[in-house]
């Protein structure tokens, strides 16, 4: 907790026992009031090792439902239990749990809503061995995306977010896609909604056990993140009117 501000950690997980443990014992407890551990119907012990390291708070998704609808189960569990602000990491010990106070304050202070892990700020990804076409195919969404929806982000592609309980209530990220383009889609509502979005430096990791998409999963999901972008553009245009862009509250 954050003065008077409830945080709470969200895990996506799927077959992340390997890397799990790590990832958890760098989480902040000192203001991290809640650890949710949303399990994708992973095929290793995930489950059963988050519950013996302590996290209280576990959803085991009988059916995989994707990357994006893992998501809705962390967003709407944080906010069941009521935390003002979420932040979402992902247990393959890619990205450093030790962000979690500097994102956390950035919001709690109310300097931003949103803020995002980037790991292009700065030399993180190619560092932390980044393949160089998934470095050139991020750099070339990221680009077209801020042409598209005239905006400067460095990265739209992170996996490593922290949101205000505000916006994840204004939003309507449910209406998402399950699938990876998810992130996008949420980045898109925000803009639309009419926060900005903060951007720290962020170093990562690129091993054997940290998730990655194949080729055919990113191309896949290049396509989508360029449709989302044109829907955005199409929508502030007055073109247009698309469920995902409706505003909660």
């Amino acid at each position: 907790m954050i003065g008077s501000k409830r945080i709470a950690v969200v895990l996506p997980a799927y077959n992340a026992e390997k890397t799990l443990e790590r990832t958890y014992n760098e989480i902040p407890l000192d203001i991290v009031d809640e650890v949710i551990l949303v399990d994708d119907s992973s095929k290793d012990n995930t489950v059963e090792l988050g519950k013996n390291i302590g996290i209280r708070h576990i959803i085991k998704h009988e059916n995989n439902k994707g990357y994006g609808g893992n998501q809705k189960s962390c967003y709407n569990k944080a906010l069941e239990l009521n935390a003002d602000i979420v932040i979402m990491l992902h247990p393959d010990y890619q990205y450093t749990p030790q962000l979690i106070h500097s994102m956390a304050y950035l919001i709690a202070n109310g300097v931003y809503h949103v803020v995002l892990g980037s790991r292009i700020l700065g030399k993180g990804a190619l560092k932390g061995g980044m393949p160089l076409y998934k470095y050139f195919f991020n750099r070339f969404l990221t680009l077209s995306q801020n042409i598209i929806m005239w905006k400067k982000l460095s990265e739209y592609h992170t996996g490593y977010r922290a949101f205000s309980k505000e916006v994840l209530e204004r939003i309507n990220f449910n209406a998402n896609s399950d699938d990876f383009v998810f992130d996008n889609q949420m980045l898109a509502q925000i803009f639309y909604a009419g926060y900005e979005i903060a951007e720290i430096t962020c170093p990562t990791k690129y091993f054997e056990e940290a998730s990655s998409i194949n080729f055919k999963r990113s191309m896949i999901y290049g396509i989508g993140v360029l449709k989302t972008s044109m829907m955005y553009r199409l929508q502030r245009m007055k073109l247009v009117n698309y469920n995902i862009f409706k505003i909660l509250k």
